[in-house]
């Protein structure tokens, strides 16, 4: 592609606990093409009548819009079938809202993982996903797998392959493979050619006491070659929209790549993959900028709530930015 349409993913501005609507009027405001409803709150996320408005919202406003549900790899063949009924929930939504497609994930991270090797996990969702092929082929849907905290690129990339690539691609998105030790560029260049949309998020990873430290930062304030990135993405990935996608407010996390017993967890990670993102780490430093650190899990009620709220919205607008001036990104905003 010449230019990718520029959008926004909605999980990144959640502390502001927006309805749909008001998240569709936001990336008009933005002067944006698309929107990227993620993990929606809305509490007529599950009412027809409320798909339907959020269509016509997003039509009269000229957005393209994607949505889809969560984590869906059974934790064993007992949950097997609840799997394809989240599936087939989110197809029918997908279809109700107007979205061609139904983002999913394995699961949030590799400690959720069902036990078993990666190569079982695989083979169990290509299981899941060719039961619900039929559906999407009808609905005129595709699935997005996000490539999460989970499974590596080239692991992700053959459950893409084994599934069908006529109804299954990748949610790429370039935040996530530092915490499975992976350069984010590797992840472009195996995941492109079958991505569905493009998800932009930065990180700082470096060398620290215990192992590598790896943080999400703001868009253009981290060690990823985004102009690599895009440029990387206009070579390999068929037509798609480009998403900015910040996640901060979080505090470093320490994997301790030194330690046996953790790495225990990656037998599937292959030496020449690990030495690229040792690379990456020897590149990187800590971030130096000011961040409100409360988007922590666990914590009942943050005390700097509001000062997470502005860091969420200024963060957004702060990557979009980046995403238009220095990345070349979007359409919309050039017309006067």
């Amino acid at each position: 592609m010449d230019r990718f349409p520029l959008g926004y993913n909605t999980y990144s501005v959640r502390a502001l606990r927006w309805n749909d609507l008001q998240l569709i009027e936001y990336a008009s405001s933005l002067k944006l093409d698309a929107i990227f409803l993620q993990d929606s709150t809305d509490p007529g996320i599950n009412d027809p009548a409320h798909w339907k408005a959020v269509k016509d919202a997003a039509a009269r406003a000229g957005l393209w819009l994607g949505t889809g549900g969560s984590a869906v790899l059974p934790k064993n063949e007992s949950e097997f079938p609840r799997s394809v009924k989240l599936l087939g929930e989110s197809i029918k939504r997908a279809v109700g809202m107007g979205s061609p497609l139904v983002r999913m994930l394995l699961a949030g991270d590799r400690e959720h993982l069902p036990p078993g090797p990666p190569a079982q996990h695989v083979e169990t969702m290509i299981k899941v996903l060719r039961a619900v092929r039929s559906q999407a082929v009808d609905a005129g849907v595709k699935f997005a797998i996000e490539n999460h905290k989970d499974l590596l690129c080239w692991e992700t990339r053959q459950v893409i392959d084994g599934a069908g690539k006529e109804f299954v691609g990748s949610y790429l998105d370039t935040g996530n493979p530092v915490f499975v030790m992976e350069d984010p560029m590797q992840t472009v260049e195996t995941l492109g050619p079958v991505a569905v949309m493009l998800h932009l998020r930065d990180s700082v990873v470096y060398e620290s006491r215990g192992g590598i430290a790896v943080q999400w930062v703001p868009l253009g304030e981290g060690v990823v070659d985004f102009k690599a990135i895009v440029g990387k993405a206009k070579e390999v990935c068929p037509p798609l929209a480009v998403f900015i996608k910040p996640i901060t407010g979080r505090p470093p996390a320490i994997l301790p790549v030194w330690d046996a017993e953790f790495m225990k967890k990656y037998p599937d990670l292959r030496a020449a993959d690990f030495a690229r993102f040792l690379a990456l780490a020897k590149k990187g430093g800590p971030y130096e900028r000011h961040m409100v650190i409360e988007d922590v899990p666990g914590k009942a009620a943050a005390p700097l709530t509001a000062a997470l709220t502005y860091q969420q919205r200024e963060h957004m607008e702060r990557g979009v930015e980046y995403g238009k001036k220095v990345l070349d990104l979007g359409i919309r905003w050039r017309v006067a």
